[in-house]
């Protein structure tokens, strides 16, 4: 029959046996599935079928979704290509046309994200009708007790939910044998590869799947404006505003890349355990980016311990993978050689040249590579404390630390060696704007601009400059004081500068902090 009305008390009961020896991700799957087989049982059955089966699980069951993905089943024609072919075969192809350098970390994290997307792929081509859940409802019966109607659960019985079965164990067991795939959590230094190899995995999918890619920062910017509209718009309470950010996210695709990921806010660290776990039990594959460890995020934040249990739930629904051992970063090597006739150039701009012949200024495309890099990011000022001392950053991209400084702001005012090195170990990427021709008689000039560039040098910070002359030419001196120290000194300065801005150092790896 298409609705079979049951006894509160059978439910419970079903509900039950589920939750003894499951877990909790797996509840709802398994009370659609015994919904499902009560809802096409004859009455006859329903009371002959056994609930006593208490012990039906030996072994701990992983966690699964109750929903599947969903997705236009028709793919065009350069998706079917791109999905017959491997991300590594893929990759490969770029390594042999020259677009990248091979990077063995980078093909570790391609193997997991290419089994990810293997897994992925025939969920993304079921039918989205299959898998269409309402809910269950409680009407008052005639003699005034509650009973509990299970109505078109599915509009067509997906195949793990199957009632067929003679056995209401064997399709608990059925509807827990169909694994989701595992998601992928990618960490590392910045520049490893993790964004590129992430973008490699999400472009891979067809054009038409239910997936999404978005940076975790603004992401639960959007969760918490999404709450507030549930609660003082919608006027929903308790648990229905979780469930309606849910589906909000969910619609906008079951894939979710995340890039970013990291956790700084008490806020957002004590509900992230609850909408992980809901986007999971929606049939969500998750996939991230981050510059720490599962382990490493939130360290040191307030009432820590709350945390916990996500970062358990992280580990267990993703595999982790390290990229830490890798000493390249890639962030501007890109950049820096996409012209063959700029090269390095690209991070060095000299006022008024237009280096690549586009008809754009030096100061517009260091305007354009800034905003490039800082990915519409906030930017905004910051102080750094230094041995009791304020140092002030007129702009920064804190989200993905990058600094912005004039070269008065750097070197005009009184600054050492240790407020640079603070800069250089907060700061992966520094763009310098305005930094002149240095004369003689603007020695304390000189000697901050070499203290600056050794600091920066030693954390292997990316310099980004945009000045009135080549390195070559930025400070002269005449003959009368060419054998003066600062000379000396700048003739190290000039070669750092020019090695600071070659394809060999960008790929280097930032050090901040780190011992050297």
């Amino acid at each position: 029959r298409r609705e079979t009305t049951l006894d509160q008390e059978m439910i419970r009961q079903a509900l039950q046996l589920s939750s003894r020896s499951i877990q909790p991700l797996a509840h709802r799957r398994v009370a659609v599935a015994v919904a499902a087989f009560f809802r096409n049982a004859t009455p006859t059955r329903i009371q002959s079928e056994p609930l006593s089966t208490t012990h039906c699980f030996t072994s701990p069951i992983p966690i699964h979704s109750r929903r599947q993905f969903s997705s236009n089943p028709t793919a065009t024609d350069s998706d079917k290509t791109q999905n017959d072919s491997s991300l590594i075969d893929h990759y490969e192809s770029l390594v042999k046309s020259g677009e990248v350098t091979n990077d063995p970390h980078q093909v570790r994290a391609l193997r997991e994200l290419d089994r990810l997307r293997s897994e992925c792929l025939p969920y993304l081509t079921e039918v989205s009708s299959d898998t269409t859940i309402s809910t269950a409802s409680s009407t008052p019966s005639s003699n005034g007790d509650e009973e509990w109607t299970i109505t078109s659960l599915f509009s067509s019985t997906p195949s793990w939910a199957n009632p067929s079965t003679t056995s209401l164990t064997k399709t608990i067991k059925k509807a827990l044998s169909s694994n989701p795939p595992k998601g992928v959590y990618l960490h590392g230094g910045v520049g490893c590869g993790k964004t590129y190899c992430m973008n490699l995995f999400y472009d891979a999918l067809p054009s038409d799947a239910s997936k999404q890619k978005v940076h975790f920062h603004k992401f639960m910017l959007n969760v918490h404006k999404q709450m507030h509209k549930a609660k003082m718009i919608n006027k929903l309470q308790g648990d229905a505003i979780l469930e309606n950010v849910l589906q909000t996210i969910l619609e906008e695709g079951k894939v979710i890349c995340f890039d970013e990921f990291q956790v700084t806010d008490i806020a957002d660290a004590l509900i992230l355990k609850r909408l992980f776990t809901g986007l999971l039990e929606d049939g969500a594959v998750i996939v991230s980016t981050s510059n720490r460890p599962p382990r490493d995020l939130y360290k040191g934040g307030l009432q820590r311990d709350l945390f916990l249990p996500f970062i358990d739930l992280l580990e267990e629904t993703s595999v982790v993978v390290s990229m830490w051992e890798s000493d390249m970063d890639y962030r501007l090597v890109g950049v820096s050689s996409e012209s063959h006739n700029r090269g390095p150039h690209r991070v060095y701009f000299v006022d008024g040249k237009d280096d690549d012949g586009r008809g754009k200024s030096s100061k517009e495309e260091f305007e354009e590579l800034f905003n490039t890099l800082t990915k519409g990011s906030l930017i905004n000022s910051v102080i750094l404390d230094v041995q009791g001392r304020q140092v002030f950053v007129p702009k920064a991209s804190e989200e993905y630390g990058i600094a912005r400084f004039s070269f008065y702001d750097l070197c005009g005012k009184a600054k050492g060696a240790a407020d640079y090195l603070a800069i250089g170990e907060r700061f992966h990427t520094v763009f310098i704007e305005d930094v002149p021709k240095l004369r003689y008689h603007e020695v304390n000039l000189v000697r901050r601009w070499i203290t600056l560039i050794d600091a920066l040098y030693e954390c292997h910070v990316k310099m980004v400059v945009h000045a009135a002359t080549t390195p070559v030419e930025m400070f002269t001196v005449d003959l009368e004081n060419e054998h003066c120290d600062e000379v000396f000194a700048f003739d190290r300065t000039r070669s750092r500068m020019e090695e600071m801005r070659s394809e060999a150092y960008l790929k280097k790896k930032w050090v901040g902090s780190q011992p050297r």
